[in-house]
């Protein structure tokens, strides 16, 4: 335990440590009778019972759920009958027998949630982004470097085998020069907020926890993650994966700086935008990253590295590498040159993640996306989150600065 506790420093080589573990694959059989992971789920909505239906299908049984809105807490219970129902999760911890717990809370709740789960000796599956602002990013890494649990951030694309390939071309140098990169989400699912009465039961007061107090709105349940009492947006939500993996390839720490827009196009009610552009600065390169839940078109999401020798772009269906030389040059880009490389992958499953976790309990080390790692993904987002806010440039701040030392 002592070379974990040594870690806690948030040095340079901590903040941006780069793992990038193969994924494991770990069948129910390698975990016995007696050994079989029991975890508890927490905040049971779409996104926490699908990872809950991963967690048992590969050998691990959900004993408890905690759940505030009565509708999530009669799926999960139709999904795990089994197990006992909580609506205060700090209840839910002192169950006898939970090993870990799963935890898919609105970002509010990340830091309160971790901290409870740690004081209860559980290993912990965060879901992500890790925090709700950047100094409750410094303040997770040292809570959970001041314990022995394993915690694994639900940045899954660091379990991905294809991008882990993706990712040892470009440390190759296939593509040269990366001088800018370029990260976008293309949804048309933008909508007015529904703000009819909920057809459920919630405990109100739970469900805003440590947030300013606000009057009961339906729309805040079902879309909490576009108000900024709870929330940072689709900036913090979609941005920390990608951003995660552009830091990634290009072996970077979190961005100094950062400017942003965007607007709310068709999500009327919401606080965050679901239309916005972001630029990054980076000490050798350039990073933007825009959304818009407007369009179709590129559907999904992509990020393309450009470099002086090759473009890579990286998206949901796969990766390719083409040529991107010299002007003039035979290796110069045209749209009829045949890519260097052309793989056709899914490239967000969220299987290898929890299994590396799962072998992380067994091995007690760290999985593929530890805090560290999921603290720099989420900087530029919450950077860009205040750009626009203040509407003006705006630095990492001095604390950031240090840990980057």
């Amino acid at each position: 335990m002592q070379c974990r506790r040594k870690r806690c420093a948030m040095n340079r080589r901590t903040f941006v440590k780069t793992a990038s573990a193969a994924p494991l694959f770990v069948p129910a059989s390698a975990f016995g009778a007696n050994d079989r992971i029991q975890y508890g789920l927490i905040a049971a909505g779409g996104r926490g019972r699908y990872v809950s239906q991963v967690f048992e299908k590969y050998g691990a049984k959900c004993t408890a759920i905690a759940e505030v809105n009565s509708a999530n807490m009669d799926k999960a219970q139709t999904q795990h009958p089994d197990a006992k129902p909580y609506i205060e999760y700090r209840d839910l911890l002192q169950q006898a027998g939970i090993d870990a717990v799963l935890i898919a809370s609105p970002d509010h709740h990340h830091a309160p949630m971790l901290y409870a789960a740690l004081k209860a000796k559980k290993d912990v599956y965060l879901e992500k982004p890790l925090s709700y602002s950047l100094q409750q990013s410094l303040d997770m890494v040292k809570a959970v470097r001041q314990t022995d649990r394993v915690v694994q951030i639900g940045m899954q694309r660091r379990s991905i085998d294809k991008i882990q390939n993706a990712k040892k071309m470009v440390d190759d140098g296939v593509l040269g020069q990366i001088t800018l990169v370029k990260a976008q989400w293309h949804w048309n699912v933008g909508r007015p907020l529904d703000n009819s009465p909920l057809p459920s039961k919630i405990d109100w007061d739970r469900f805003q926890g440590d947030a300013p107090k606000h009057a009961f709105e339906p729309m805040r349940v079902r879309y909490w993650r576009y108000f900024k009492a709870y929330a940072g947006g689709n900036m913090t939500d979609q941005g920390t994966h990608l951003m995660d993996v552009i830091q990634w390839f290009t072996n970077s720490q979190p961005p100094i700086a950062a400017v942003s827009h965007g607007y709310v196009a068709k999500y009327i009610g919401a606080e965050h935008p679901d239309v916005f552009s972001a630029v990054f600065e980076y000490p050798k390169h350039m990073v933007t990253w825009t959304l818009d839940y407007g369009t179709s078109y590129e559907d999904g999401w992509s990020i393309t590295f450009l470099g002086d020798k090759a473009t890579m772009i990286l998206q949901e269906q796969g990766f390719k590498v083409v040529p991107t030389g010299p002007r003039g040059s035979e290796t110069m880009w045209n749209p009829n040159i045949k890519p260097i490389v052309d793989e056709k992958a899914q490239m967000t499953a969220v299987e290898t993640h929890v299994q590396n976790f799962f072998e992380s309990i067994k091995s007690r080390k760290d999985p593929n996306c530890p805090v560290e790692v999921a603290a720099a993904a989420v900087a530029g987002p919450h950077l860009a989150n205040q750009a626009m806010e203040r509407k003006t440039r705006v630095t990492l701040p001095e604390n950031y600065l240090k840990a980057r030392a």
